[in-house]
């Protein structure tokens, strides 16, 4: 498959940006959602379009919804197009992210992106974190420039030796880099399942948990469609997942940093749109994680 860049077209309020992303991929994961997936809720909490291609993962009181890949892999490039839960979605939260355990185990290494729902017409935010080894407390939390319950938008994990970067509509979002710390916090060494799921959180997502889930409103629905994994499929005892083939881009220079134009959207998005960034927490963390003095422009 050809790697190329296009000009995406953003409308902000009224104000149009143009976004190049070199990371534009052709072509999707192949396969039912029975070939990659395996779900775990009621059947009634689970429903796909007529052509099978988009699903519908839904919420009420007696249980939630989520499915997780068959495969683990160890680096690459993971995409999904997600629409949101419509209207009073507080309580709620929409995930999609990666994690070592197909269960939140004490020792787990994860990569999160978790959309915390709000009251009707307040906005989304999205939430991303890290944990290693069971540990995380990397959090920061992102305001969207669109609506993300009107549409779908791509949201996309690329994940090598070197960063992790979160991006929204190829605009990368937040950068994590790898310090190679003796006591380093970056995820590198266990293979991740790509996971999905909706869930009831009112217990901290939306205010801190001031503002609960109006049951009257169920059931919460999120739909996916468009998943898009290209990465090191982990094979026991040990995979060759570092590659300087073009099969691996990901895993290739270009990949390590933030091209120049990224770099303009990155800088965008951090004077417009973060509104929590665990790295400035000093009340949190008077003495800051090492990570947080790496600088995500080199």
């Amino acid at each position: 498959m050809e790697r190329r860049g296009i000009i995406i077209i953003i409308m902000l309020g009224t104000f149009l940006v143009a976004v190049m992303s070199p990371f534009v991929r052709a072509g999707d994961s192949k396969g039912s959602f029975d070939d990659n997936f395996s779900k775990s809720c009621p059947e009634n909490n689970f429903k796909t379009s007529e052509d099978g291609q988009t699903w519908y993962l839904s919420l009420d009181k007696e249980a939630g919804c989520g499915f997780m890949t068959k495969q683990r892999y160890r680096f690459g490039w993971f995409s999904m197009k997600l629409k949101l839960v419509g209207g009073d979605s507080a309580g709620v939260v929409t995930a999609y992210y990666m994690c070592s355990e197909n269960a939140a185990g004490p020792e787990r290494d994860e990569v999160d992106i978790e959309f915390l729902g709000n009251r009707t017409g307040q906005p989304y935010l999205i939430q991303t974190n890290v944990y290693k080894n069971g540990t995380g407390g990397r959090e920061m939390r992102h305001s969207l420039w669109f609506d993300p319950t009107e549409d779908f938008h791509t949201y996309s994990i690329l994940w090598n030796n070197h960063q992790l970067v979160w991006f929204v509509d190829r605009v990368p979002v937040r950068v994590y880099k790898n310090a190679n710390y003796s006591n380093n916090f970056f995820p590198n060494e266990k293979p991740m399942y790509l996971f999905s799921s909706i869930w009831n959180a009112d217990d901290w997502a939306t205010r801190g948990g001031l503002e609960k889930t109006d049951w009257k409103k169920a059931p919460f629905v999120s739909s996916y469609k468009d998943s898009n994994v290209e990465g090191c499929e982990w094979e026991d005892p040990f995979p060759a997942c570092v590659s300087t083939t073009t099969d691996h881009w990901w895993d290739q220079y270009n990949a390590w940093h933030l091209s120049d134009d990224q770099k303009l959207d990155y800088a965008w998005v951090q004077r417009n749109l973060v509104i929590y960034d665990y790295c400035k927490d000093t009340h949190r963390y008077p003495n800051l994680p090492q990570e947080c003095w790496l600088t995500p422009w080199a």
